[in-house]
């Protein structure tokens, strides 16, 4: 009973998680999608503009545009090549729901951000509740974890293996396993789809899952790039599952 019940919390925890990051997506798009667009729109004027008098500006008026494109660039607004750059939004459903992982995991790399009062607002509570809820989750996961390494561990014992010798041989498995699947492996992903060389994609792992997100390096943000359309999301569920590796970890 007490096992049933247990899976049964596990099933709502996860649930429940993914149900969060999916409405706090939905609402970081309705509130920031429009306000985006008249940026984009705006950006796109700006450069007009400047293409047509740039023969006879002043030294003011070329600073005023180094300063606008500078503030455009910040905000996620790139005036580089024709006007279809206008109809692909930062806050399409998948960027949303990759910046709501981003804000319950403490990862923020910046390159995505709230700009509206209303999201920024939102963002705050969002933040509040998901982070706990955030790391409820993975000690959940990493427990379901540790107890595949409770078994690993029973299995040796009973092939006669003293309990210090297990110890060390679960870490360290745990330990490979963990390395090759979440930093070696995604990094020679990450080397094919964005072009970065190897060292690269292991740097931008390492700073993800240890949330440290700099945000120098961030996946699917190239605009010279075509990427598959669940790219971003399949990168969040990697993130998801290294970051509860390393609680695992810390556990062990």
């Amino acid at each position: 009973k007490a096992m049933c019940s247990g899976k049964l919390q596990t099933g709502l925890l996860v649930a429940g998680y993914f149900i969060y990051l999916l409405v706090g997506a939905a609402v970081f798009q309705a509130l920031e999608r429009t306000a985006e667009k008249q940026e984009k729109i705006a950006a796109a004027q700006m450069k007009e503009a400047f293409l047509q008098s740039f023969t006879h500006l002043t030294v003011a008026e070329m600073e005023q545009f180094m300063k606008n494109l500078t503030e455009a660039i910040q905000n996620g607004v790139y005036p580089v090549g024709n006007e279809s750059q206008t109809e692909d939004s930062n806050w399409d459903f998948s960027n949303s729901f990759f910046f709501a992982g981003t804000v319950v995991s403490t990862i923020g790399y910046g390159t995505l951000h709230p700009k509206t009062a209303g999201g920024q607002i939102f963002c705050v509570f969002f933040a509040l509740f998901g982070i706990p809820l955030n790391i409820v989750f993975l000690h959940r996961v990493g427990k379901m974890l540790s107890l595949l390494c409770k078994k690993l561990g029973k299995f040796l014992y009973e092939k006669g293996m003293t309990k210090k010798k297990i110890k060390f041989l679960t870490l360290l498995f745990f330990l490979a396993t963990g390395i090759l699947v979440f930093l070696c492996l995604p990094s020679l992903f990450f080397q094919i789809t964005e072009g970065w060389s190897y060292s690269e994609g292991i740097y931008f792992a390492f700073i993800t899952l240890s949330t440290i997100g700099f945000g120098d390096y961030v996946v699917g943000k190239q605009p010279d790039r075509i990427y598959f359309s669940y790219y971003r999301t399949l990168v969040a569920i990697w993130i998801l599952f290294g970051l509860a590796w390393i609680a695992l970890l810390f556990n062990l």
